[in-house]
């Protein structure tokens, strides 16, 4: 019986004795913890500008007690003595999906279009899912934890990645030994927004990015509405978007184009985002600046081309190339711009990865400073997390790591990453640093050895007699375990050495022959010399790597520096007027302060550069009613209405088109809205200043207008399996009557002064019946001309311009009487059934009749040479040249009523004007100088020395690409990139915005 008891009592002792933590020594002796840890004699970094050399680091409980050069250390501490180591704060990732399993498409093999919200209850997308909540579905992932604890991270914010509106994310402790309960710091830590459609649902709204702002900024309003009470539906989505007001609002716009859009929408509803960019930030730096947006950078470099193959790397683009070469540089130049930024494992294929593009980023001029801020006080001041996390300060969670030496150096290792005061051993800390050159003799033979690597990967290459032999390496426990084949190179036989290492870095053990026979082993560790000569300039500059200069755009032909305005003296040239005063030949015109300033003869200004143009035309710059270039984003087809969206969202400055169109004498445009559905969205007027931001294209004060569209493209007469209403030309003329009774009712409401919900779509559509915004319609067929101008008398307005009016001449009185301009092709035809009656002479008749009459591209190709497609007009119908040269200048001002301030060459217009080497309808006239608001954006003889500039900097940089795939660096395949040009019927490929 007293031996039961014993038995009993010892068992119970030792499970009481288990149950605690302990801690390893430096010995390697396990420890019971029952108080207090203290890291002494250690660099600490409190903060990455708080450092404490040889200082002490006492934790108790998992947080941080006290640090300092002086601490007094309790009596039942475990002391773990880590003299010559830092200790950093551990890292924090605020963007990462661990833990949450990715969603998963949905599994419906339907070809049908989805419309209605698959869900009840909820908001009337699918896509905006505030109401998801990570933390429901979180699994704790040892590996993948273990993996960015390997990379220096402590803690993640981790969110469902899916969706426009995300739901809430959960802030997590990489705590390898306790429990969810332990590791969850918060269950909602943040909302998470972006432009991309849940891959979940199949809803087809929204189409196109452009829709996925639109539907933000109607989703705030109706969350606006609803928190007021004026809501008489319960909405489970708006009820949490209002709950997840009070959050960190983190949206993922992955682009410095997109971190531009998403602030704007922001700015509007009052919230500012913390953005997810892209890493090309750099490119518009001043832009980005000016948002005042805190910003979670990701570190995913590109890998140089591999260019060996010639005609492979002749379709790299410049763009492309410079993205290696300048994305390094990103963290730099936020870092100089005082823009406020933390750092993301996200978009790494590993996070091993990771520490070695910090590093790129730190060589190519990112202070290790603000490295660690990024990494560790930034993120968690973003989070309103500083007084747990991202410091060493009392009280903050005991989140920390051991490291050899500075931690952004590549040779540094990491021993030890300690979480919530919970150990996680990496390397160990006692483990020699072996690495470098050895001289031994083995049997009269003499060897030379090299070891690298790092302590549990090492690389060891011995040679004798100038040749390498088979080798292998292992040190664990402080025993170096080595083989390596012998000299009698006729027999595949080994030598196994087992040593350690002396205090000088020496081995010392025993060599075991292939025969058995054991000999005294001793490798004399060689220390290499410093050199102490400096470098010359030279030497330094070639071995650091050459970082191409910005430009504007940061693509081919763009600005180093943007071009200003200049004042300038056309001397002698033929003028095309297109005032009363016709066609003025040796004539001079002065521009000054970006307006024509004065029209004559021996005109003088000493302040001004003179251009001879003698032999030459002046003419207003081209203005193209209908274009589709430079947008990243063209139709908006998942409703059969779209006012809501707009083009002005979505402008692409960096599209080459508009450089290509400057060259072909083209100085405005207006970028419309596609042909998907019968109301389609509003259009943006813009002025083609290349190398400007996109919001600086944007006339100022511009027209509303918006784009309308009739016939097959609506109808969706070439789609397979779709529902969507309309489906006739019936229906199309009813979707109109439908959409503008709603829109009358409405504007009734909003004039009473009553309550009511602010609706985007019928906003614009109620500008329209009170004429306050201009319709441009997508027309071909008589039958439907007729039907749309007699749907809008009915609403007491007019139509502003049809645009491609195929159909025009057979109805140009009718017109005429409606008071609507027609904007059409010159000779295009028979491209589908309802073109099949174009003819050539539409243009001419419909001007004979007094419709006001432009030419419009519809693309990109054919907006280059508008000046020959107006000339067509001369051949058919016998215009005048004068009249054909309207066609595409001053009578698309006038249908996008901009004719005030650009189309004809007057006295206080804007100096948007070209100097052709010719007459401007031949066919051999080239623009040698295209001029807006008086700035030189296209000149013949800057082009030709840009194109030799850009046809050097490739050749550099594919040397240099050659040079790193040389140096044993990775690359990537190339893979050739058509971007395609947009037109009426283009749609966004789906999840791409």
């Amino acid at each position: 019986m007293i031996k039961k008891r014993f038995l009993i009592f010892t068992l119970l002792c030792s499970l009481s004795l288990f149950a605690q933590d302990y801690f390893p020594k430096n010995d390697g002796v396990t420890a019971k913890n029952t108080n207090y840890t203290a890291f002494t004699n250690a660099k600490i970094y409190i903060t990455p500008t708080q450092v404490i050399q040889k200082g002490t680091l006492l934790i108790k409980d998992g947080k941080i007690v006290t640090s300092g050069v002086s601490v007094n250390i309790p009596e039942n501490a475990v002391v773990i003595d880590v003299s010559g180591k830092s200790i950093y704060p551990s890292f924090i990732d605020m963007y990462s999906s661990f833990g949450v399993e990715k969603p998963k498409r949905s599994s419906s093999n339907s070809r049908t279009p989805q419309y209605d919200a698959s869900r009840t209850g909820y908001y009337w997308n699918d896509h905006v899912m505030p109401e998801n909540k990570a933390s429901e579905k979180f699994n704790y992932d040892s590996k993948a934890a273990t993996e960015l604890l390997k990379a220096g991270f402590g803690v993640v914010n981790t969110h469902i990645q899916d969706g426009i509106v995300r739901g809430s994310g959960t802030l997590v402790a990489l705590n390898n030994k306790d429990g969810n309960e332990t590791r969850i710091l918060d269950e909602s830590s943040a909302q998470y927004l972006s432009f991309r459609k849940s891959i979940t649902s199949r809803q087809s709204y929204p189409g196109s990015l452009m829709g996925s702002i639109a539907l933000l900024r109607q989703l705030y309003l109706d969350a606006d509405w609803y928190a007021k009470g004026q809501s008489k539906t319960k909405d489970l989505s708006i009820e949490a978007l209002n709950n997840n007001k009070s959050l960190v609002q983190i949206f993922d716009a992955g682009s410095r184009a997109s971190i531009l859009r998403a602030d704007k929408v922001g700015d509007e509803s009052g919230i500012q985002y913390v953005i997810l960019g892209g890493g090309d930030e750099y490119e518009r730096i001043n832009d980005i600046k000016a948002t005042n947006a805190p910003l979670i950078i990701p570190l995913n470099f590109p890998k140089a081309y591999d260019v060996e193959n010639a005609f492979l790397a002749s379709t790299l683009s410049l763009a492309d190339m410079r993205a290696w070469n300048q994305k390094p540089t990103n963290p730099k130049i936020l870092a100089e711009n005082n823009v406020i930024f933390a750092l993301t494992t996200h978009d790494l294929k590993s996070s091993k990865d990771f520490k070695s593009n910090l590093i790129k980023a730190i060589k190519h001029g990112l202070s290790k400073e603000k490295a660690l801020e990024a990494l560790t006080t930034i993120p968690a001041q973003l989070l309103g997390k500083s007084n747990m996390i991202g410091s060493l300060k009392n009280g903050s969670q005991a989140n920390f790591l051991i490291t050899s030496g500075n931690i952004f150096e590549e040779k540094t290792t990491l021993y030890e990453n300690w979480v919530q005061g919970k150990q996680t051993v990496l390397e160990n800390m006692n483990t020699e640093d072996i690495t470098g050159d050895y001289e031994f003799s083995l049997t009269s033979y003499p060897f030379k050895m090299n070891i690298s690597g790092e302590p549990n990967k090492l690389k060891v290459k011995i040679t004798s007699a100038e040749k390498t032999r088979g080798s292998k390496i292992t040190f664990k426990d402080e025993w170096i375990n080595i083989a390596f084949t012998t000299v009698d190179s006729t027999k595949q036989e080994f030598i196994r050495v087992v040593a350690n290492v002396d205090a000088n870095k020496n081995l010392n053990g025993k060599a075991i022959m292939p025969n058995g026979n054991e000999f005294p082993f001793y490798a004399k560790y060689i220390e290499k010399e410093i050199a102490s000569i400096s470098k010359s300039k030279e030497e330094k500059e070639s071995e650091e790597e050459k970082i191409f200069p910005i430009t504007f755009p940061n693509n081919s032909y763009g600005f180093e520096k943007l071009p200003k305005a200049e004042t300038l003296l056309f001397k002698n040239t033929t003028v095309w007027t297109n005032e009363s005063d016709g066609v003025l030949k040796n004539t001079d015109v002065l521009i000054k302060n970006g307006k024509i300033a004065k029209i004559g003869q021996n005109l003088s200004d000493s302040n001004a550069k003179v251009i001879d143009a003698k032999g030459k035309h002046l003419t207003a710059g081209i203005i193209d009613e209908h274009s589709h270039i430079a947008a990243a984003s063209i139709n908006e087809g998942g409703q059969n209405s779209s006012a809501e969206v707009s083009i002005e969202d979505v402008i692409d400055e960096t599209d080459i088109n508009i450089y290509r169109n400057l060259a072909g004498g083209v100085t405005s445009i207006q970028i419309l809205h596609g042909s998907a559905n019968p109301i389609g969205g509003r259009s943006a007027i813009i002025k083609l200043k290349w190398g400007e931001s996109a919001n600086n294209l944007i006339y100022k004060n511009s027209p509303k207008f918006i784009k309308f569209a009739l016939g097959e493209n609506v109808k969706q007469t070439r789609a397979q399996n779709n529902v969507r209403f309309p489906q006739t030309r019936m229906g199309v003329e009813q979707v109109y009557m439908d959409y503008f009774t709603r829109a009358k009712a409405y504007d009734a409401l909003k004039k009473s002064g009553k309550p009511y919900r602010k609706d985007i779509e019928l906003d614009v559509l109620a500008e329209i019946l009170n004429k306050e915004r201009f319709i441009s319609c997508h027309s071909y067929v008589q039958s439907e001309i007729n039907m749309l101008m007699k749907v809008t008398e009915k609403f007491n307005f007019n139509i502003n311009t049809f645009t491609h009016i195929l159909e025009g001449y057979k109805v140009a009185d009718k017109m005429k009487a409606h008071g609507v301009g027609g904007s059409t092709f010159s000779d295009w035809w028979a491209y589908k059934y309802e073109v099949n009656d174009a003819i050539p002479y539409n243009a001419a008749i419909m001007h004979n009749a007094g419709v006001t009459v432009a030419i419009n591209s519809d693309d990109a190709e054919m907006s280059r040479r508008l000046n020959q497609e107006a000339a067509k007009s001369v051949k058919y119908g016998g215009v005048s040249e004068e009249e054909a040269w309207k066609f595409v200048t001053l009578n698309p001002a006038k249908l996008l009523h901009i004719d005030s301030r650009v189309g004809s060459i007057k006295v206080g217009k804007d100096a948007d004007v070209v100097l052709w080497s010719n007459h401007p309808l031949s066919i051999y006239a080239k623009a040698e100088k295209t001029l807006i608001e008086g700035v030189t954006y296209f000149d013949l003889e800057q082009d030709r020395m840009m194109r030799s500039k850009i046809k050097k900097e490739k050749s550099e940089l594919l040397n240099m690409m050659m040079q790193a795939k040389n140096k044993g660096l990775k690359t990537q395949p190339i893979k050739k990139k058509v971007k395609e040009d947009l037109h009426c019927d283009s749609i966004d490929n789906e999840h791409q915005h």
